[in-house]
């Protein structure tokens, strides 16, 4: 899998992961690398406070590193007939396989399938990544001008089952 030292961990979301949240997805690096444009303090915590986390049909966790807030995995429905998966980790956790981690995790919880995810054809580590806990390729997507991979996982192996693919 990795070598990863620290504890990574899944749990709840809770109250004061919000802020975390929301000066993560502020991080220029971030917001460059996802093509994700950030929302204004209300409206992101109205977004999480009434769509996010109230909603039974979403499935969301807040990553811990060691204890601490590192960011969140989540999955919902789009389209009424595809479910996606997002994540979103603060620029510390990047590189240190925390999130190959994290999303092994989760996947061993989140056991709907086909699962769909379409990260920025230029954030190639987020692609990368993906790919290296099961998904594959499967076309692309635009939204508004910036071309995205669309990456499914099929089948029903445990992500833990998942080989390497580097």
């Amino acid at each position: 899998m990795d070598d990863t030292r620290e504890a990574v961990r899944l749990r709840d979301v809770v109250e004061s992961d919000l802020e975390v949240f929301l000066a993560q997805e502020h991080d220029p690096e971030a917001v460059r690398r996802s093509r994700f444009r950030p929302r204004e303090r209300d409206a992101f915590m109205a977004h999480w406070r009434t769509r996010i986390l109230p909603d039974p049909t979403v499935l969301v966790q807040a990553v811990t590193v060691d204890g601490e807030t590192a960011g969140s995995v989540v999955t919902w429905w789009a389209e009424e007939d595809r479910r996606f998966l997002g994540y979103w980790l603060g620029r510390a956790y990047w590189g240190r396989g925390i999130a190959t981690r994290a999303l092994t995790l989760f996947l061993t919880r989140e056991t709907t399938r086909p699962l769909y995810a379409d990260p920025y054809t230029g954030n190639t580590a987020s692609v990368r990544l993906l790919e290296k806990v099961g998904f594959r390729r499967d076309g692309t997507v635009w939204h508004d001008e910036d071309e995205h991979v669309l990456l499914v996982l099929d089948d029903d192996r445990p992500a833990a089952q998942v080989q390497d693919r580097r």
